[in-house]
């Protein structure tokens, strides 16, 4: 099985966001979860991978940071990659 990219989850103090996923993300956020699973040897939560994820995302974001990095705000759909 490949590297997963999502690995242990920090423990932070959250701040609680309330949404909803479309029926397909949620499948897999859970078809995540239980790879993660077999991957680590523990049950993670799906919610749990919400917030790695999104930080990762944000993270690998070029278009993001480099709005950041010059204190604008990034235009959706112009990002770099």
């Amino acid at each position: 099985m490949p590297k997963l990219k999502i690995a242990a989850l920090p423990d932070d103090k959250p701040v609680k966001v309330a949404t909803e996923l479309p029926a397909s993300v949620h499948r897999d956020l859970v078809a995540y979860a239980e790879a993660l699973a077999h991957e680590s040897g523990q049950r993670i939560d799906p919610v749990k991978l919400i917030a790695p994820m999104l930080a990762r995302f944000m993270a690998t974001d070029r278009g993001f940071a480099k709005a950041r990095r010059t204190g604008q705000s990034p235009r959706v759909g112009e990002g770099e990659g």
